[in-house]
């Protein structure tokens, strides 16, 4: 999530554990690929990429389902929330139970980044990438992602991070400052720029091709949550002019 997070997507609009600021229109950033000429694409590069991982590999495949189970497991539970108002009722408030799912959450990052570290140590290294410019560029990258994430958290605040939109527990103004001020989902972002740069420290071809999962997770994951956060805020202003 990063445990993961507006109403537009990653938690960061109005609460949840992406990043994306209180974004009540979230922005398209997928619909410039249907202008690709993919028949351009060299895939020399991700063959040989390819032939250093074993993705039959046990610790691959944990990793490949960790790394997707995460995202599934907190929508589900918010949008089993939201319309239900279980979890706020058996916990006795909706921010306690947004903390326990939080808490949940960062556990289940924690699996997932010791799931994604065991199936890297497992598989060979990259010789092309086994150099100081490359670790020192994961390192940079990593500290950048980082950054997002922390500065994501501190703008948002734990609720915020944490799927309160779906327990109605609303921002009462749109985040724009740094990072919402210069990347949509920064959030998400963020921790998927700490997995590459992860990978590159190590020189791992496995933990490339994961990093690549998690950045197709959390990508479908902002076009799933995106529509239904952008509804509650809907309904929110709906509510709000109708007093």
């Amino acid at each position: 999530m990063a445990g993961r997070p507006r109403p537009g997507g990653e938690r960061g609009q109005a609460g949840g554990r992406r990043g994306a600021g209180l974004r009540w229109w979230p922005r398209d950033c997928c619909s410039g690929l249907g202008g690709l000429d993919y028949s351009e694409v060299d895939v020399t590069a991700m063959a040989r990429l390819f032939s250093y991982v074993d993705m039959t590999d046990s610790g691959f495949i944990a990793a490949v389902l960790s790394i997707a189970f995460n995202p599934f497991f907190w929508n589900v539970v918010a949008r089993w929330e939201h319309k239900t108002r279980a979890l706020s009722r058996g916990f006795g408030s909706p921010h306690t139970a947004c903390y326990c799912l939080g808490a949940v959450i960062l556990l289940l990052n924690c699996v997932c980044s010791h799931c994604f570290t065991e199936a890297m140590k497992s598989q060979p290294k990259l010789e092309g990438l086994d150099s100081h410019w490359a670790y020192y560029s994961g390192l940079a990258i990593m500290a950048v992602g980082t950054l997002f994430v922390i500065s994501s958290f501190l703008a948002l605040g734990f609720t915020g991070t944490f799927l309160g939109d779906y327990f109605g527990i609303l921002m009462e103004a749109k985040v724009t400052c740094f990072p919402f001020s210069i990347l949509d989902n920064p959030m998400y972002w963020g921790s998927t720029a700490v997995y590459l740069g992860w990978s590159l420290m190590h020189a791992s071809p496995a933990g490339l091709l994961l990093t690549a999962v998690v950045a197709i997770s959390y990508t479908i994951a902002v076009l799933y949550e995106g529509p239904f956060t952008e509804e509650i805020y809907r309904q929110k202003q709906k509510g709000a002019k109708s007093n």
